[in-house]
């Protein structure tokens, strides 16, 4: 996130719109994204040097995004703040990117990025070399080639998505494997025995009227880890798996490690849950 009195000054906001910078130098922009790997950084740097030496242009800076989605904001994007900067700084004419679409897969975004650009004093450049100029049609290209890169994000999404439901309705693992199950080298899920006792054991807890402080503290007690990290589960972790479970996303099995806790709470003289103690919610608990 860049801070928004360096991103006012460099979107020129706050002053008058640069005088038009030499287009003998320009500054380079990459951006990758998290699904996009078919154009790395080094390719599209190769690409805009190549057209750079072919066009006697000097390319004086370089500023990069790394997993930064084509529908991100200027304010979420440092590296392309920084071009921007450095166009100013440098007195640029040209902000030159491998394509089209690294500047961004939003038509609003990129209509931006040309907006704040233009008040650098500079133009973009694609290394592809399609859309360069300034005439009509060369506008109502690059309008065509926003849409068309906005297009492709919303089917690459639409995908992604399909496929990760695929692979659910298969069992099989879709991203990180859930707490409670572990997945085989084909990447199907299978239940995991020492992690569903643990969720047994939050899940008990929680239906004899614990908060998940109280959960957390109980879960300290006696000693309960996370399998995973070998560490004492968080009151975040514990508001998770009570998520979980509550959604029917998880079948909790009961385990004889029950035992321990359910016996943390009943008193030696009578042998009665202390509700007052050992049930009842904060006076005030934490947000849950």
């Amino acid at each position: 996130m860049v801070d928004n009195a360096t991103c006012c000054i460099t979107l020129g906001c706050m002053g008058r719109k640069a005088n038009k910078g030499n287009e003998t130098v320009a500054v380079g922009y990459v951006r990758v994204s998290k699904d996009e790997q078919e154009l790395g950084p080094e390719a599209q740097r190769a690409a805009i040097e190549t057209w750079a030496t072919r066009n006697g242009v000097s390319v004086v800076a370089w500023h990069v995004d790394h997993g930064v989605c084509g529908a991100t904001e200027l304010t979420d994007r440092p590296g392309l703040v920084a071009a921007l900067g450095s166009l100013r700084s440098y007195k640029a004419g040209l902000l030159v990117v491998a394509k089209r679409d690294r500047l961004a897969r939003d038509v609003a975004v990129a209509a931006l990025v040309d907006r704040a650009v233009d008040q650098a004093g500079a133009r973009v450049m694609t290394a592809e070399g399609v859309a360069n100029g300034s005439s009509p049609a060369d506008s109502f290209l690059r309008n065509i080639l926003d849409a068309a890169a906005a297009y492709e994000r919303d089917l690459i999404r639409s995908r992604t998505r399909d496929a990760l439901a695929a692979k659910r309705a298969r069992g099989e693992r879709a991203g990180e494997v859930p707490f409670g199950f572990r997945a085989d080298s084909a990447g199907k899920l299978h239940d995991d025995p020492t992690e569903r006792a643990v969720i047994a054991q939050v899940t008990e807890l929680r239906r004899a009227g614990l908060s998940q402080r109280k959960i957390v503290a109980q879960l300290r007690a006696v000693g309960t880890v996370s399998p995973r990290s070998g560490r004492p589960l968080s009151q975040t972790q514990v508001c998770r798996l009570l998520r979980r479970t509550e959604h029917g996303r998880l079948s909790v099995i009961h385990s004889n490690l029950l035992q321990p806790l359910v016996t943390l709470c009943i008193t030696p003289s009578d042998q009665q849950p202390r509700t007052a103690q050992c049930h009842a919610e904060e006076s005030q608990p934490p947000t849950e």
